[in-house]
């Protein structure tokens, strides 16, 4: 019995940067010239244009409440708990805004029939945790079971998604919410090390939910059938790229070296995918890639020997949101439903996170009419 990704939707907290802005921002900040001229070329080949933050404290002339300078204009680097302290507030704020959204806007789906919640971050903890809130908030039953992963890093989306469709494989009454909610931004650091500036650059906050059940996908509406999953480790990867927990935030390990070691890596990782469901790389018609940066999606695009506009979903999130952690995939899978033309295509998508770490997953998509793209803009508005 198949589990089916019905429905997808997204969030971002209120406040938006352009990415010319935070690298002056940050260039600002900086005191040695090198570390000024690495944070200027590194903003400049992000491929990122802007970014969210549920931080206000990067405009220049308000009252910073958590990113502060001290009386030289050098950054105040606040402590991990101060940090968690907002990442507990707005964290309970998009999910439970975002969940009641995705609820009320999935065709044929009531806040009655939600019998599992995964909640899913690795930005910050709390307990009770954004899936108690969702649950009391939108007054779902109190008997709905709730799962968080956490601290998994990028590529979180994927055990999220495999576990709802576990449930709805073992129960065809299961409807399952994930949520999938990053505040990267809290955890800025501000030094001369090229892994904290490439960090600084790349990394944004936002959130997305889904729902997924056994339930077939209502007539004209798309969906994603989630045919299979699989999980692969990089040999000799593991120091390329981490995340600990320290002090002041949480502390990033991100190597240069990561988009080379993917591409070199990716053909031979996605085998156990395909095969086992009897594709070839030829065989994929469209491709969902976690853009964790423009090099990334360079590398993975030229590896794959895909064609120049494969990857136009991610490059189009990437460009104007950001790499959101593991509500990223989310974005870029809802922007390809979005603007499917097609009824019907196998697609693959993957994320890639600490160790390294490779997800993958094979998804049909289905129940697509084939319009215009400007028909189905004009849809989805109706709908």
């Amino acid at each position: 019995m198949p589990a089916y990704l019905h429905h997808i939707a997204t969030t971002t907290p209120p406040y938006t940067y352009a990415q010319s802005y935070t690298r002056d921002r940050l260039k600002d900040w900086a005191r040695d010239p090198k570390t000024k001229r690495l944070i200027h070329a590194i903003y400049n080949r992000s491929g990122i244009e802007t970014r969210h933050s549920v931080s206000g404290d990067f405009v220049v002339g308000t009252e910073a409440t958590l990113f502060r300078s001290d009386a030289a204009g050098a950054l105040i680097s606040p402590s991990t708990e101060e940090r968690n302290r907002v990442y507990t507030h707005w964290a309970k704020e998009l999910s439970v805004s975002l969940a009641r959204r995705a609820i009320a806007d999935a065709p044929g789906f009531a806040k009655e029939d939600i019998t599992h919640v995964i909640y899913t971050s690795c930005t910050g903890f709390a307990n009770p945790g954004p899936d108690y809130h969702i649950i009391k908030e939108l007054g779902l039953r109190s008997n709905v079971e709730r799962y968080t992963i956490g601290f998994m890093g990028c590529y979180a989306a994927f055990p999220s998604l495999r576990m709802a469709a576990q449930f709805c494989q073992a129960n065809p009454d299961a409807v399952v919410l994930v949520v999938c909610l990053e505040l990267c931004t809290l955890h800025m650091q501000v030094n001369d090390q090229p892994d904290s500036i490439l960090a600084n650059s790349l990394f944004a906050d936002g959130a997305a939910a889904a729902i997924v059940s056994a339930r077939e996908p209502q007539l004209g509406r798309p969906a994603y059938r989630l045919d299979g999953f699989e999980s692969a480790l990089v040999p000799s990867s593991e120091a390329e790229m981490a995340w600990e927990i320290g002090n002041e935030g949480f502390n990033i390990v991100l190597s240069s070296y990561v988009p080379d070691i993917i591409g070199g890596n990716i053909r031979q990782l996605l085998n156990g995918v395909l095969k086992r469901h009897d594709l070839q790389v030829d065989d994929v018609h469209e491709w969902a890639v976690h853009p964790g940066g423009r090099a990334i999606l360079d590398k993975v695009q030229e590896s794959l020997h895909l064609a120049e506009n494969s990857l136009e979903a991610s490059r189009t999130i990437l460009r104007d949101y950001g790499n959101m952690s593991s509500a990223t995939i989310l974005f870029v899978l809802k922007e390809m439903l979005d603007s499917a033309e097609t009824e019907s295509a196998t697609l693959c998508a993957m994320a890639f996170g600490p160790g390294l770490t490779v997800e993958t997953a094979v998804m049909q998509r289905v129940g697509c009419p084939a319009m215009s793209v400007g028909e189905r803009a004009t849809a989805l508005q109706a709908s």
